[in-house]
Parts: C-alpha cells; structure tokens; sequence
C-alpha cells in the first residue's frame, strides 16, 4: 500500500481504477434511488422519511472525507509528502460539499420533524463547524500564495480539525440533544425498519464509492497540475 506514496505508481495504478469507480458509483446512486423511492412510507414521518437515504451518507461521508485529509495532513505535515498533501487538499471539496448536502437535508428533514429548520443542537451545530473547517481549510490554502507556506498552514489547521469528529460523532450520546441517536447497529437500539435497510446500505455504499472516485479523480489531477508547475519552472529556468 505504501507503494502508492510514489506519485508514478498511483497515478499508474489508479488510471484504470477511477473509471470502474465512477461507474460503480452511478450503478449505485441509481439502484439506491429507485429502492429509496420503492420502500413504503414510515407511519410517522410519511414519506419525509426518504431524505434519510440522502442525508444519513451525506453525514457519514462528509465525516469520513474529513478523516481523509486530516490523516493525509499528518503524512503531509510530518514527513512532508508532497502526494498526501495532494490528497488532503483533493478530500477538502467533495468533503465539504457532502456535509453541506448533509446540514441542507437535515434542516429539510427536521422542519416537518421538528418545527423548525435549525436549532443550536450539539450534533447540528458540530456538523456546522465541520462545515466551517472545510471552509477554512480550502480558505487558508487559496489566500497564501507560496504553496509549500500554505501546504504547511493547512496541514495544522486540518490536523486541529479531527479534535471535532469525536464529537460530532458522539454528540448524541454525550449531551441530551433534539438530534435523534444513531438507529442502525447501534447497542440497545432497535434499528432500521427491514424494509428501509437494503436501501440505506445501497446509498451509504454509493455515496462512499462516489467520494472515492470524486477524489482520486482530484488527486490525480492534483498530480497532474503540479507536474505542469514543475515542468514550467524548469524551462523557465533553462531559458
């Protein structure tokens, strides 16, 4: 595995890779899709119970994303790999782009639950602040111009970053909050109706292999752009 930190034997082993990704990925999102149309109405929620197929993965996967880059910030940040810094910076949009979906959804699905389209909850307003490192992160590394300078800058701030996925994680169980526990293989719950699983599991799988291929597909033109960066300051160089 760790064969792949040398740039020429990822971008090898992951051409033919990100192609199969990406059609894996619409297999799925369109399985998932016709499954979370198809399960019949929940008996409280009605059919609002449907968002839960969108918002859930985007939740769990904006979360993972994050993970991502703040492990691929530490290989940056400590052994100064210039791949693993392309791998966090690749992990940032998608990643906040999948927690955005997430708070947009949530507010979509508590209005009717709740009355409301936001509240100050510990688990939705831990999910903002994720959203908010993404921004910062993506923020900091646009306005400083030296790219080393801003690598090195993003990497800390992304590292700081992972102390909040413990807690949007376990925000539910740690505090009484509005936000509903988690209900899927979760000790002591009772789960997910039947009917609502193979749904649930077809989308949480396609919105991971979707996130896969989004960002090898960025980190390979990462790869890409930064070869072209070096090729021109050569020739700059020898002209």
């Amino acid at each position: 595995m760790f064969g792949l930190s040398n740039p020429q034997r990822f971008m090898a082993f992951t051409g033919p890779l990100t192609p199969v990704l990406w059609a894996a990925a619409a297999v799925l999102l369109a399985v998932g899709t016709w499954l979370s149309f198809s399960v019949p109405a929940d008996y409280q929620q009605g059919d609002t119970v449907r968002i839960m197929f969108v918002h859930v993965p985007a939740a769990v996967w904006g979360l993972g994303a994050y993970g991502a880059l703040g492990v691929a910030s530490f290989f940056a940040l400590v052994f100064r790999h210039a791949l693993a810094d392309a791998a966090a910076r690749a992990a940032a949009l998608p990643g906040a782009a999948l927690t955005g979906l997430a708070l947009v959804t949530g507010s979509l699905w508590g209005q009717p639950m709740w009355g409301t389209w936001w509240v100050w909850d510990a688990r939705l307003t831990s999910v903002l602040v994720l959203f908010l490192f993404y921004l910062g992160y993506m923020a900091l590394r646009a306005s400083i111009d030296d790219e080393q300078k801003a690598a090195r800058a993003a990497a800390v701030l992304g590292l700081v970053g992972l102390v909040n996925l413990p807690i949007v994680k376990f925000s539910v169980d740690w505090w009484n909050t509005l936000h509903q526990p988690a209900s899927f293989l979760s000790p002591g719950s009772s789960g997910l109706d039947p009917a609502y699983v193979p749904a649930f599991l077809t989308m949480l799988a396609a919105y991971g292999v979707l996130f896969s291929a989004l960002w090898l597909s960025a980190i390979r033109a990462e790869v890409r752009r930064r070869r072209v960066v070096t090729l021109r300051a050569r020739r700059a160089l020898e002209a």
